[in-house]
């Protein structure tokens, strides 16, 4: 299941674990203008951990789910 909501700066997507147990957290997803922000809470640490990807990498992560096991690079090698 998940949630969608469009605050003033962001999309938020929210990812709720509602298969068998054990579930995990919910993750949240915010879409700013220049990056997206991954937040999942940890009882562990009692925090919530984030990652932030650039628009570059959410380009590479999207493209990176319709291919084969590989190397890629978006762009050609520099020689």
């Amino acid at each position: 299941m998940f949630t969608i909501e469009h605050d003033f700066d962001a999309t938020v997507v929210t990812l709720v674990d509602d298969g068998p147990a054990p579930l995990q957290e919910d993750v949240t997803v915010n879409a700013f203008e220049d990056c997206v922000t991954v937040e999942q809470y940890d009882a562990r640490t009692d925090q919530v951990s984030r990652i932030t990807l650039s628009m570059a990498q959410i380009r590479d992560l999207a493209a990176a789910l319709d291919l084969p096991e590989g190397v890629y690079s978006a762009k050609p090698f520099a020689r």
